[in-house]
């Protein structure tokens, strides 16, 4: 493979633009699930390093919810010790090849790199992909210093990234970790709710492995609430518990037609596809009917994979259906432009009010209505209005509805003493301590539906706050 000379790697060092990411062409990816990101190459990581300032004051980090050394790691890259690079990185964060992929590092490290205040910002998550893609490709992985065994005993609830996160930091620090997963593969949202062609399950698993080899115990179909209960847990010898069971309950809009057949919600329908291989159908025997034509109402990342998803499954036609304009999307911008490049049609400034079936209860068509923005909301964004007269029906076989998920209710209602949110959260302070000493919660299950790095910074939080609290145990 090519390397960049001396005289690259300087003229780099002025560059004012990242280095693209190679990905693959639209019309080729459609056709299949493998991945669209194709990641950098060891040129254009070292071309794309080099753009880095090594900044003393390390801008960048405080964007980090896992406080990952990022001018450390970069450091390494430049002088190609990748696997230095990838332990660096590991030091705070269990899951280099997640982040690397899913992360949105454009509002968040990214956003606070000088570089960025006259061009672009240094490539900070395509780097990160590259040098954990760089080690795996090398075999075993290496495991970080380890702290000696403590004799205590921890329990976490869930796989997702906060547990996977709490329990990689619990286990480093020396204690004895034990996951407790529902479903019959751990990773939680990592995969069931992301999909293949952006998030590779293999790549999930090799992170989840990693886990595993740090000396967690992780076990599947155990739901928490049902199998057992978390007084339960503590009853055999769980000194402290984290609870990361992330937000899987869908939301739905409450207007007519939800009911009909046809109409999922998306965290039913990502699950089928990828959780169950349904996009692999019928080599694995989950079929996933679409028709022709889909609408996905909703604009967040979930609502762009829901749609890409349908066309790669053969919809001829997939519809974003929002109620406010591009500007307001909550997607990341890259997941925005990757739909638009592969001929998902945005149907914005638009309100949906109703299903409509056929004579076998199939949906139809969707009833909607333009909208203009008013007034901003309680958000910031500007609150849509409905234009009166304005209604206008699509027609489609299948309707995905991506408007956010909330904490499922199992937990709470079967812990007693443990104090719970308005909408069903569990009530934890920043370290994730909740109303019960020995019980810590984060992500999802504290916040609400957010993003992946968020909760691996909670479960990073709650973990140095159960080591000092085991430690205070006699």
């Amino acid at each position: 493979m090519r390397l960049p000379s001396v005289e690259e790697l300087k003229e780099a060092t002025k560059s004012m633009t990242k280095k693209p990411m190679p990905t693959q062409e639209p019309d080729q990816r459609i056709l299949h699930f493998t991945e669209v990101a194709l990641g950098y190459s060891e040129e254009d990581a070292l071309l794309e390093s080099a753009r880095c300032l090594t900044c003393k004051k390390e801008e960048c980090r405080q964007g980090c919810p896992v406080d990952i050394d990022i001018p450390g790691f970069i450091k390494k890259i430049k002088e190609r010790d990748y696997v230095g690079a990838a332990l660096k990185i590991k030091e705070t964060s269990s899951l280099p090849a997640i982040c690397g992929r899913v992360c949105p590092q454009e509002s968040q490290c990214e956003k606070y790199c000088v570089r960025g205040k006259k061009g672009d910002p240094v490539g900070i998550g395509r780097l990160e992909r590259f040098v954990a893609d760089y080690e795996r490709s090398q075999g075993e992985l290496k495991l970080p210093e380890m702290a000696p065994p403590s004799g205590k005993k921890v329990a976490i609830i869930g796989s997702g990234p906060a547990g996977l996160t709490c329990a990689g930091e619990l286990a480093k620090m020396g204690h004895s970790v034990t996951v407790f997963e529902a479903l019959h593969v751990a990773g939680g949202v990592l995969m069931y709710g992301i999909p293949q062609f952006r998030l590779p399950k293999e790549i999930v698993q090799a992170d989840i492995d990693y886990v595993r080899q740090l000396g967690v115990d992780i076990q599947t179909n155990v739901v928490v609430g049902r199998t057992i209960t978390v007084d339960q847990l503590i009853e055999q010898g769980y000194q402290a518990i984290f609870i990361g069971t992330g937000a899987g309950l869908p939301n739905f809009m409450g207007i007519p037609g939800e009911n009909l057949s046809g109409v999922y919600s998306a965290n039913e329908f990502l699950t089928r596809v990828n959780l169950m291989k349904g996009y692999k159908f019928p080599e694995y025997l989950t079929p996933v009917r679409i028709g022709k034509r889909v609408a996905v109402l909703g604009a967040g990342n979930v609502a762009m994979d829901a749609a890409r998803c349908a066309k790669r499954l053969g919809a001829e036609d997939v519809y974003i259906v929002y109620r406010r304009s591009e500007k307001e999307m909550p997607a990341r911008a890259e997941e925005v432009e990757h739909a638009h490049e592969e001929g998902i049609h945005f149907r914005l400034l638009t309100q949906p009010v109703e299903v409509k079936g056929d004579e076998n209860n199939w949906v139809k068509e969707l009833v909607c209505v333009k909208c203009e923005l008013g007034e901003p909301d309680a958000s910031g964004r500007r609150s849509p209005v409905n234009i009166p007269g304005s209604e206008f029906s699509i027609p489609v076989e299948t309707v995905v509805v991506a408007i956010g998920q909330s904490p499922n209710p199992l937990i709470q209602t079967t812990t007693k003493g443990l104090k719970t949110g308005r909408h069903g959260t569990i009530e934890a302070d920043a370290d994730g301590q909740t109303s019960r000493i020995n019980i810590f919660a984060g992500g999802d299950i504290v916040t609400g539906a957010a993003t992946v790095i968020l909760a691996m910074g909670a479960g990073r939080k709650a973990a140095a706050a159960m080591d000092k609290y085991l430690k205070s145990l006699a």
